[in-house]
Formats: structure tokens, sequence, C-alpha cells
């Protein structure tokens, strides 16, 4: 089995915050990065996401682009990636649009103590994977694998991403900086406090710089697995656009 290709997308405001205090989704990006992003879905074999931002943000997850996934259909694949995400709580609205856009599989992780209760609020719209207490992500990764995913796109929100980088399972960061800052000390930020294997002793080699229009891309290195090219791809593997 191999490990999927993990790639953390994000984009924050220049002081680190992913919104505002108010979940009113105050957009960081432009046209043209969303675009980018939309290519990186397309390229993807599963995006998640943490419960919180499934709450928040209300996020499709879909691949947005008609061309883009006529290739996925051409390919073989579903039109969209899998949607993936993490709880604890169960606290999931059936009526999301995480659960009711696009027919793509939806895997949600939980706790094993937990999965028959939130496997009877989610009615059978998603499959409900149970794994320890708490659910680390180097599990959730394995599963994945199991599961075909040979790359994963991660969109946050903060605790995830943390959870990401503290257990050294990502092979890429693509770290988009908003021109604006937010100042409100109660807004989600980029990440949250933790050991990261990333500090002034063993720091993330910068391997791409790109303005797009009025936001700037920072792409770093966070593995030996790292594709240079532009896309990710595991060795042995190749986009859809490419199969």
């Amino acid at each position: 089995m191999t490990r999927p290709y993990v790639t953390l997308s994000c984009a924050m405001s220049i002081d680190g915050y992913l919104d505002t205090e108010e979940p009113r989704r105050l957009a960081m990006s432009n046209a043209a990065d969303f675009d980018r992003v939309d290519q990186l879905r397309a390229e993807s074999d599963a995006i998640m996401v943490g419960a919180a931002t499934v709450r928040r943000d209300n996020c499709r997850l879909l691949v947005r682009s008609e061309e883009r996934r006529a290739r996925r259909r051409d390919a073989g694949l579903p039109a969209s990636p899998k949607k993936v995400t993490v709880t604890a709580s169960g606290e999931l609205a059936v009526d999301s649009s995480f659960f009711t856009a696009g027919d793509v599989e939806k895997i949600v992780y939980c706790p094993r103590v937990d999965r028959d209760r939130i496997e009877a609020e989610l009615g059978g719209v998603a499959t409900v994977v149970p794994l320890g207490d708490p659910v680390a992500m180097r599990d959730v990764v394995d599963d994945l694998g199991r599961r075909g995913v040979r790359r994963l796109m991660v969109e946050g929100g903060g605790r995830l991403h943390t959870q990401f980088l503290v257990e050294d399972l990502a092979d890429e960061l693509q770290l988009v900086i908003a021109p604006f800052f937010v100042g409100e000390p109660l807004a989600p930020r980029f990440v949250q406090p933790g050991r990261f294997p990333w500090t002034a002793a063993r720091r993330a080699r910068l391997a791409e710089t790109r303005p797009i229009d009025d936001v700037v891309l920072l792409r770093y290195a966070l593995s030996e697995r790292f594709a240079e090219g532009g896309s990710a791809h595991p060795e042995g593997e190749v986009a859809p656009d490419d199969r």
C-alpha cells in the first residue's frame, strides 16, 4: 500500500487568519487562484476538511470546471474526488452541501466508540469509518491508501492543518497570502499551537513563489516525495488529465 501524497491547501490573510470571527465566508483569494485550486481538486483522489469547516462554510468540495469534470469522467473517474471529514462529536447536518452536493463517495472518520451513534445520526449519507480515540491523521491516510486514494488534498481548517503538520504527514504546502489583514483575535487561524517538525533548525524548503493577480502563492516542499513540476503525483501515478 502506498500512503497518499498529501497536499495542504490554504489561503490566509497577511496576519495568518482564514476568515473573520463571524461565519460570513471572507474570500481570501481571487478568481484566478480559485481556478488554480479547482485544477488541484481535479488532480486529487480525495478532498478532506474538518467537521468545523463543514459546519462553518457549508462547502461543496466539487470540481467546478465542466471541462475538468469531463476529463475525469473520460479517465473513468467520478466527476469530482471523494469527500472526507473527521468528527468526534458527530455534529454534522445531513442536509449540508458536503453530503448533498455531487454524486461522489463521502467518508466520515470518527472515534471507534462513537461509530454506532454517528452512523445512526447520518442515516446512510456517508461511509462511517471508526478509528482510534482521538482519531490520528496517520490512521486516516493509511485507510485512504487502502481505499485507492493516491492524492489527498487537505483544505482545512486550522485544526486539521495543524494535525497533519504536527504528525509530519504533509508532502507539500500550497499557501496563498491575501493582500489584507483581519486582526480579529477570535477568527480562525491557519494553524493552532503545536510541536511542528519545521523549526529554525529544520527549515521547510520554499520551492515556488508565484504572484496570482493580487495574491501570492508560496509552495513549500515538506517531504522527499515533493513533486517539483507544479502538480503533485506519487511515483508511478499520473493525473486524470494524463490517463
